[in-house]
């Protein structure tokens, strides 16, 4: 008898839909014995197709350039070294199964050419920039691409070589490189690295994960128009400069996570995949699920192997090249499903197996997964995925679709919804508590208050939505703004109680741990392709004069704490005490017990719940002077259990606080109360 998957074993609701869970994992095995027939049951042996297509170097010097275009009936490069002109020596010869193949002396094509392939098809011709380019850079006169040889004499060499990332918990810097300085233009990786990423390391983060890495022609599209998806962003710098990036971040014991994007392309023809040989239909569906109805982009058809081999591929590029340690996928739902999870609730199980899900695209995901943690049994792979499909996040031998983490994309919303509609006494401890650890047990997330998504224009950061213009002009030391101190306790209570209750890793994005103010705005046509916003104000929080160090320096040590608790996102989260009357809230995960008084007015001595018994000290008090505060608290003293004999035989006894309004503490179990000894009774009858 088959062994039931781990998945339906855990949860017994999945049992009625058992058999699409089922055909799923088998679709994958069958898929997966298809594709690596012939590598020994290897994906990654299978996922070279960067080694083969594109413009390689030979050991003998010479060049060879291949393109798969099945429709094109003719080939040929032009570039620099055609003077943009036609020319019969830098023509394509197709070799069989819609590859394009074409070889050059070593003297033809030199580093920093330009080039693109002229593609004729019956009915019509155009340039192309190659699938598999790697270099794709911009004219700064024209705006016109163009794909460039990248072959430098002295090219970057790692120096660390097998990094292994400390990631528990997962501590993640979203970020973006163009937007990550102060000057009003577009960065480079060599100025992250130099200025930002020592910021990141300092404040605690493990992990970085940087959006906008593949090329886009649109800079203000975030890097989610990809038309170049071997192509490292030129606007940034060059491959080395990356490189040099990553290597830096893993000297200091940072992860790095790429934002890829496989859930959509560009339209652009000239610039992307759109029609690359003249057919509609090469990467992308031909009929009318071609164009993604909500992102004005073209979807990938994930039922073709050719297009698995793109992507799959495209996936160990970035890890073997780049030595990036994982992904964070987005628009996952989009995948998942036909109408791409638009307009649909979500509201029960039937919503994930009515037959409306892209099976194709399950298969893909499962697959990427495989292939990514057999490269790298220690990769990271994020699912930014809103529906809630149950066994994203769980092994693929289990049932899963195989990430490590999915996002817990309601949070934010949680917290935008809270600050939105309810006041600051309804702010409830049992909703709270729920919103954040209602999760599935077999899955781990990835918790925020808030991402870049809550910091473009039309939305707000938390920051903004507590304090608002105030912000432009109470921010300095002296000032005391009651609007500033509520938004400022509020800010780092949401943070924390966030944090605190994680089951897998946590995420922040560049800035918003010191509240940076406004939003985030790319250059357009709207703005007069202004930069303005599309920075950081570091300035701001190097300040001594300003507000936002207080808040910097929370966010430090909250991290701080957490990140020296080995595994602490695998720790239990025991409710202690949660009382909506007076809005407290506490929990205990290990030898670290957070108290959150929510309540706007009300200050409570001596507010009493039972916990561990034993001493206490105070490890972190979100009112203290340092954090901008009002010092009620003393931190030097530490805190007693009060036994009580009806508790003690369980070793736990009465901690009793001084609560100040809208406040949180962190307290930590310095040493336990020894255990009651058992009396032992003399039997009357001996």
């Amino acid at each position: 008898m088959k062994k039931k998957l781990k998945i339906l074993r855990n949860d017994p609701w999945l049992e009625p839909y058992a058999t699409a869970i089922e055909g799923r994992h088998e679709d994958v095995i069958r898929k997966m014995e298809e594709l690596t027939a012939n590598t020994g049951g290897s994906l990654s042996r299978f996922a070279n197709a960067y080694n083969y297509f594109g413009l390689h170097r030979e050991k003998n010097g010479e060049w060879v350039f291949r393109e798969y275009a099945p429709n094109a009936t003719r080939i040929w490069l032009i570039g620099t070294f055609t003077e943009w002109k036609d020319d019969e020596r830098y023509s394509l010869t197709a070799i069989g199964g819609g590859v394009w193949e074409g070889r050059f002396p070593a003297d033809f094509i030199h580093n920093g050419d330009l080039y693109k392939m002229r593609v004729e098809w019956d009915g019509g011709s155009g340039e192309r920039i190659p699938a598999y380019a790697t270099r794709v850079v911009q004219d700064p006169v024209t705006h016109i691409f163009s794909a460039e040889v990248y072959e430098p004499e002295n090219p970057y060499k790692f120096k660390v070589r097998k990094f292994k990332p400390d990631t528990k918990p997962l501590l993640i810097y979203e970020c973006h490189i163009g937007m990550a300085q102060q000057e009003e233009k577009v960065a480079t990786y060599e100025e992250f690295r130099t200025k930002t990423l020592p910021r990141i390391a300092a404040d605690g983060y493990n992990a970085i994960q940087i959006m906008a890495i593949q090329e886009h022609p649109y800079y203000g599209s975030f890097g989610y128009h990809v038309s170049s998806f071997y192509a490292a962003s030129s606007r940034f710098g060059t491959p080395d400069d990356l490189k040099r990036l990553i290597d830096d971040a893993h000297e200091h014991g940072i992860a790095v996570i790429m934002d890829i994007v496989h859930s959509h392309a560009v339209k652009n023809e000239v610039e992307g995949l759109g029609r690359l040989d003249g057919s509609y239909d090469l990467y992308f569906y031909g009929d009318n699920r071609r164009e993604h109805p909500a992102w004005d982009s073209l979807c990938f058809d994930y039922g073709k192997n050719s297009v698995i081999h793109f992507l799959l591929s495209n996936c160990k590029y970035w890890m073997e090249e780049y030595k990036f340690d994982g992904f964070r996928f987005d628009g996952v739902t989009s995948m998942l499903y036909y109408d791409h999870g638009l307009g649909k609730a979500f509201g029960s199980y039937q919503d994930y197996y009515d037959g409306g899900q892209d099976t194709n695209a399950i298969v893909y995901l499962t697959l990427a997964n495989i292939l990514i943690h057999e490269i790298n049994p220690k990769a990271i792979t994020i699912a930014e995925e809103m529906s809630g499909m149950p066994g994203l996040a769980a092994k693929f031998d289990n049932g899963g679709i195989g990430f490590d983490y999915r996002m817990a994309m309601g949070i934010p919303d949680y917290w935008i919804k809270m600050i939105k509609e309810h006041k600051d006494e309804d702010w409830h401890p049992t909703s709270i508590f729920w919103e954040l650890t209602n999760r599935r047990s077999d899955e781990k997330t990835i918790s925020y208050c808030e991402s870049h998504d809550q910091a473009l224009v039309g939305d707000k950061t938390i920051i903004f939505r507590l304090i608002d213009k105030e912000m432009y002009w109470h921010m300095q030391v002296n000032d005391s703004n009651f609007t500033v101190e509520r938004g400022m306790a509020l800010h780092k209570m949401i943070r924390l109680v966030t944090l605190a209750t994680i089951n897998g890793g946590y995420l922040n994005f560049m800035g918003n741990e010191f509240g940076h103010p406004e939003w985030i705005d790319f250059p357009r046509e709207g703005n007069g392709w202004s930069h303005k916003y599309a920075r950081r104000q570091w300035d701001l929080v190097d300040r001594e004069d300003l507000k936002y160090k207080y808040l910097n320096l929370f966010d430090n040590e909250m991290i701080g704490i957490v990140s020296k608790c080995y595994n602490f996102q695998a720790t239990p989260v025991e409710k202690l005490w949660e009382k909506d009357d007076d809005q407290i809230l506490a929990f205990r995960r290990g030898d670290l017990i957070f108290v959150f008084n929510w309540n706007p007015v009300k200050s409570f001595n001596d507010y009493g719940f039972l916990a561990p018994a034993g001493e206490y000290e105070v490890v972190l008090d979100s009112d203290a002077g340092k954090f901008g505060g009002y010092q009620n608290i003393d931190d030097s003293v530490n805190h007693f259990t009060i036994p009580d004999p009806l508790y003690s035989p369980s070793g736990k006894g009465w901690l009793k606080l001084y609560l100040p309004a809208r406040t949180a503490q962190v307290l930590r179990l310095v040493k336990a109360a020894p255990k009651p000894k058992r009396l032992k009774v003399k039997d009357p009858r001996l």
